[in-house]
């Protein structure tokens, strides 16, 4: 894939996360520093300012998808906007008019789009209540071993999600940590819903577009996706190291939610965005420790039963 197909599915998908036009600051900045961070890393200068085109308005629908003459390429643009679009719950009117948009300009007609949107809409429609009780070992008063397996059980899953090369498998992310969160909070006598969950994950500095996007943009940058929706892209063995940070924010999420649930709710935002920062570093050097079971599990993940999967997590 050229430079300037990269940087227009990457405009394509700032487009996607600004369709609704209901960001709140945080999520801006967040996104911002994504897109700088995409830019940086794929040392090329020609992706610079993309944030800034976007928000600007320097460029539309329209022009990015003329710099995606492939099918495939075109397929994939209309899979990753979907998903931007579902990352944080069902879509507004404002994105399905940009989605329907997108499919006009791309060319795609309804059976080129159709596995996509049943995938991402049945996948973003997922209750975030567990399918089954909270195991008697998690309940003992949240006993700290069994949640940190836990945590870990749902860390090392993410990070194997997100090496799949279907644009949509990465979308199973935030589901998984929404039910992470859920089950932290009823070892500990909190019973949550989902409203209050999105709550709690932004307030710690998660967003869940901006988190979405930039799964997308590493697994564009570093050559996992496939060209064609559920194409196969590098290996997992190459491509591994560079992209699975999702085991990273999902454990230090899951640690954060043991000390906020399991310390009376005490936190206010500050703290909870301070706490999250601090724990995200070594969660960042266990994430290397990891790195094979994370391998081996994204090798046995069927990318088939990933909705049935995170029904019943």
């Amino acid at each position: 894939m050229q430079a300037t197909e990269q940087r227009a599915l990457l405009t394509i998908a700032l487009l996607a996360a600004f369709a609704d036009g209901d960001k709140a600051d945080t999520e801006r900045a967040e996104i911002k520093r994504i897109a700088d961070s995409l830019a940086g890393d794929s040392g090329m200068p020609q992706m610079a300012g993309l944030y800034q085109d976007v928000l600007l308005k320097r460029v539309n629908l329209a022009q990015a998808a003329a710099a995606l003459p492939e099918a495939g390429h075109r397929q994939l643009a209309y899979e990753m906007a979907l998903c931007v679009c579902d990352a944080d719950g069902a879509q507004s009117t404002a994105e399905q008019a940009f989605l329907a948009q997108l499919k006009s300009v791309l060319k795609l007609g309804a059976a080129q789009t159709a596995h996509a949107e049943h995938e991402a809409d049945a996948i973003a429609a997922v209750p975030v209540t567990p399918a089954g009780p909270v195991p008697a070992a998690v309940q003992s008063a949240a006993n700290t071993e069994a949640l940190d397996r836990s945590i870990l059980q749902y860390a090392i899953l993410n990070g194997a999600l997100e090496l799949l090369p279907q644009s949509w498998a990465s979308m199973a992310i935030i589901p998984l940590q929404m039910k992470m969160v859920y089950r932290i909070g009823q070892a500990h006598g909190h019973t949550l819903d989902k409203g209050h969950i999105k709550e709690f994950i932004a307030a710690a500095g998660v967003g869940l577009t901006s988190q979405y996007l930039e799964q997308f943009g590493r697994k564009l940058l570093g050559g996992l996706l496939g060209k064609v929706g559920g194409g196969i892209g590098r290996s997992v063995g190459s491509a591994a190291t560079g992209i699975a940070f999702s085991f990273a924010s999902t454990y230090a999420l899951g640690q954060l939610a043991k000390r906020y649930y399991g310390g009376g709710r005490q936190m206010n935002t500050a703290v909870l965005q301070q706490t999250f920062q601090s724990l995200l570093g070594p969660a960042k050097d266990l994430q290397q420790q990891y790195l094979p079971q994370i391998q081996q599990k994204a090798a046995t993940l069927d990318a088939g039963q990933i909705l049935q999967m995170v029904k019943s997590a």
